[in-house]
């Protein structure tokens, strides 16, 4: 009974209660305050539902940071490693938050928000004060963003000013906040923030305002960096100085008070000039301008622009590329080919402007605008500015200026005649180089130009590469998109085409006169040999290359058959699509390119094997992973001294064989002939192993030397960009191959001199050079006129030459005992060519 009773009064008791409630808010619900309250509780929670609704709703994820990976540029490096270029649309470094200077972080929290380690991501009192001074003042909403909602409006925003974005940046701040640590904030602050001068992040700042990294910066330095979000182009330290000082010395002022530094640092640094240096571009940008540039264009095709084409890009997929280019070789080929063109070029007068800037009211900016320079010796790319009597005004891309006086600039301009002092105009940009006290005197550009590059034959890499005079005022490139005919380069690859269908190198030609039919309307067609020289009779093939003879060429051709010819120029690379079989492309009628060239005869060198001329070795993403080419893998220990266990192990080459191996060598073979004796004995005297071939085409229009060594071929070609004669006296001997001694003579130096080798089977006869035929009772002797050679014939051509001169010569087996074919170390496919018999 009294559980029973204890139950019934709990349920009364609470009955009662339950009554009292429902009466107090009976009588509370009618009160007009309660309403009140009741109502401001629907608006608010019908605001906060509205704010999902239409703002929080849509918002991106703040998760997406914790993987945020910058734009960063594609970084160029030369086969060594060393940087070279760098593409981007801006300059930016990405560094984790500990390699930040603490001063630094200081700087910019007192600049921007000096609470950042006390808020949770939104400063709320800011944000009513900018709220009600912009409905004051009739404008939208400006500052108090704190430096997370500066990361939301830069990386999850945008830039737009309007209430609606500060709400947007309040949310995502709040939700920054719950997902990433203050230190990670800073960090993408840091890193991501545009400083101007083409800088993103605060790094890529430092080296564009004072050239140096971040833990060199004094503090001055770092406080001036600290003021440049508020609008780089507000504190330009070159047109706004005074108000780039006073900014600096507020954010100064206000890391004192914050306790950051003390009295005698503030004060130092106050008195401190803002130490910035003038607007430049670094150096090594300057390193193979056409060779860097081709790398762009093949990276674009393959990645594309932006991260919008895929998972990397060039200008911000923060690639890195190792290159083929040797920047020593890179030099003196540029040196090489820019004096050649300058030799040429002499005494023909000025040349003109090499561009032309609105200058309007800031002529440094505009000049700028164009990116025109020269890296030539001390020349420079100036613009004029004004003249005042008999001298102009000149500026420069670094800010300075200079005169060019009337008597520096008296040459004649080029078919118009008259000073060009007297043709400049405002905004002319002209080359110069430096006189004394502040004087310049003019320089002109060649008009002539042409193409270099240099490649390893055994491997097809490209190691030099130059276009023109100078990438950033001829942008061109010569080296690759020229399309020249190749004049008498073309020779090897014709006579290689006869050699291949069973004709010897002491094959004897009529050097005569040859003539063909074309048909009725047509007529007939006689060729003739360079500079109407008269024929020579009967000769051998290698007499008929080694002196260049065209009518020696053509019969060739014609007995080979022009089906055979243009194949091989298809198969070996000097033309994508099939020439037609014309007799005239025998002769170098069909267009190429100094790549092109260059590449066939390394495959000549390289044994007929195919070779695909590259520049770009491997791409890295960010993260240091080898993204192409597929199925890429390291060589472990292959920059070793040396090899444990024995030989070097050498890869299986998988190269398509595109010319008979025997072939190749036979030419390779007679083409050091041409260095010997023929028309390009200017090259002799370098002293080594070399073969190659002079051009000259119709005209003549165009000069070229393409040729070698095994290490290193190179090729050259001068001519103007619309084909004009360049002069009767020019030739490819006189003109082309100079220019590639000029260019050997420091590149060899150093360099082992090796023989070309011969694959198993050539057989090594004595042959008189004349005549081609063997040669039982004499040597030959080191004299290139010597009457008697060492010649390279295949089994099955030198008709047992080679093997009676064994027998009937007892001496020479002696010699081929001493100098007997010995196989390179770990190399059973190739054989060190020595003399004698293999």
């Amino acid at each position: 009974m009294s559980d029973g009773s204890t139950t019934s009064s709990v349920k009364m008791r609470i009955k009662r209660e339950i009554g009292g409630f429902k009466g107090l808010f009976g009588r509370v619900r009618h009160r007009w305050w309660f309403r009140i309250l009741a109502v401001l509780a629907l608006l608010s929670g019908l605001f906060v539902f509205l704010v999902w609704l239409f703002i929080a709703r849509n918002l991106p994820s703040v998760d997406t940071l914790k993987n945020y990976e910058p734009p960063l540029p594609t970084n160029v490096r030369s086969a060594e490693g060393l940087p070279i270029y760098s593409y981007a649309r801006e300059r930016r470094v990405q560094l984790s938050f500990p390699e930040y200077p603490k001063l630094l972080v200081e700087a910019y929290m007192s600049a921007e928000d000096k609470t950042f380690f006390e808020h949770h991501g939104v400063d709320f009192p800011g944000l009513v004060r900018a709220a009600f001074q912009g409905l004051v003042s009739g404008s939208t909403p400006r500052g108090t963003s704190t430096i997370t909602q500066q990361v939301a409006k830069n990386l999850l925003v945008g830039n737009e000013t309007s209430y609606l974005r500060k709400a947007k940046e309040g949310i995502l701040a709040w939700r920054m906040e719950d997902v990433l640590t203050k230190q990670q904030i800073m960090e993408l602050y840091l890193n991501s923030i545009e400083l101007g001068r083409n800088a993103g992040g605060v790094e890529a700042a430092s080296q564009a305002y004072f050239g140096k990294e971040l833990d060199q910066l004094t503090l001055p330095q770092m406080a001036y960096l600290a003021i440049l979000p508020k609008g780089p182009s507000n504190y330009d330290p070159e047109r706004h100085t005074q108000r780039a000082l006073d900014r600096r010395n507020w954010v100064l002022g206000q890391m004192l008070e914050n306790g950051f530094i003390d009295q005698a640092q503030h004060d130092s640094a106050v008195a401190s000039p803002l130490g910035t240096v003038p607007r430049q571009t670094p150096k090594f940008e300057r390193v193979g301008g056409y060779f860097t540039e081709e790398v762009r264009r093949q990276l674009i095709d393959k990645f594309g622009e932006t991260n919008e084409t895929g998972p990397y890009s060039v200008y911000s997929g923060g690639l890195w590329v190792r290159t083929s280019l040797d920047p020593k070789l890179q030099e003196y080929a540029q040196k090489a080919l820019r004096d050649g063109l300058l030799r040429y070029d002499r005494g023909r007068g000025w040349s003109g402007p090499i561009g032309h800037a609105d200058i309007g009211k800031s002529w440094l900016q505009s000049f700028l605008n164009t990116n025109i320079g020269l890296d030539y010796e001390n020349w420079r790319a100036g613009v004029l500015i004004d003249r005042t009597g008999d001298s102009w005004q000149i500026g420069f891309d670094d800010g300075s200026t200079g005169t060019l006086p009337k008597w520096a600039a008296t040459m004649p301009v080029r078919g118009k005649g008259g000073q060009a002092f007297d043709a400049f105009k405002p905004g002319d940009i002209v080359a110069v180089a430096p006189e004394a006290n502040g004087q310049y005197a003019l320089r002109s550009v060649p008009k002539v130009s042409g193409g270099m590059v240099v490649e390893d034959p055994r491997t097809g890499r490209i190691l030099a590469m130059q276009g023109g005079f100078d990438s950033r005022i001829q942008s061109f490139n010569r080296a690759t998109q020229a399309q020249r005919q190749p004049g008498s380069t073309i020779k090897p690859i014709v006579y290689a085409a006869a050699l291949e269908q069973g004709m010897t190198p002491a094959s004897i030609v009529v050097d005569g006169p040859f003539c063909v039919w074309q048909g009725a309307s047509l007529g007939q067609k006689c060729f003739r040999n360079f500079g109407n020289a008269r024929g020579a009779g009967p000769k051998t093939l290698r007499w008929g290359i080694e002196q260049s003879r065209n009518l020696m060429t053509v019969q060739i051709a014609n007995q080979t058959g022009m089906d055979h010819v243009v194949d091989l120029m298809q198969r070996i690379g000097v033309s994508r699509q099939k020439f037609p079989p014309y007799l005239s492309y025998a002769l170098g009628a069909g267009e190429t390119t100094v790549t092109r060239m260059v590449n066939a005869y390394s495959i000549l060198v390289n044994h007929g094997r195919a070779l695909n001329p590259s520049l770009i070795d491997f791409v890295q993403n960010r993260k240091g992973a080898v993204v192409w080419p597929e199925n890429w893998r390291p060589c472990e220990g292959c920059n070793a001294p040396d090899w444990k266990g024995g030989a070097m192990p050498r890869p299986v080459t998988r190269a398509k064989q595109v010319l008979d191996p025997l072939s190749a060598y036979q030419m390779v073979h007679i083409a050091e002939g041409v260095v010997q004796r023929g028309t390009a004995t200017v090259l002799r005297d370098l002293g080594r192993p070399m073969m190659g071939k002079t051009g000259t085409t119709s005209g003549p229009t165009d000069v070229w030397f393409v040729g070698g060594t095994p290490q290193m071929i190179g090729g050259l070609y001068i001519g103007y960009d619309t084909p004009t004669n360049l002069g009767g006296y020019a030739q490819g001997g006189s003109i082309a191959a100079p220019i590639f001694k000029q260019f050997a003579i420091p590149a060899f130096e150093g360099m082992e001199k090796v023989p070309f080798t011969a694959p198993q089977g050539i057989r090594m006869v004595r042959i008189d050079r004349a005549s081609g035929k063997p040669v039982t009772g004499a040597w030959p002797s080191s004299d290139p006129l010597s009457g008697v050679i060492w010649e390279a014939f295949k089994p099955e051509t030198d008709q047992r030459r080679g093997r009676r001169d064994q027998e009937e010569q007892p001496e020479a087996k002696a010699v081929e005992k001493k100098a007997a074919p010995k196989k390179q170390e770990g190399d059973s496919d190739f054989l060190q060519r020595e003399g004698g018999i293999y």
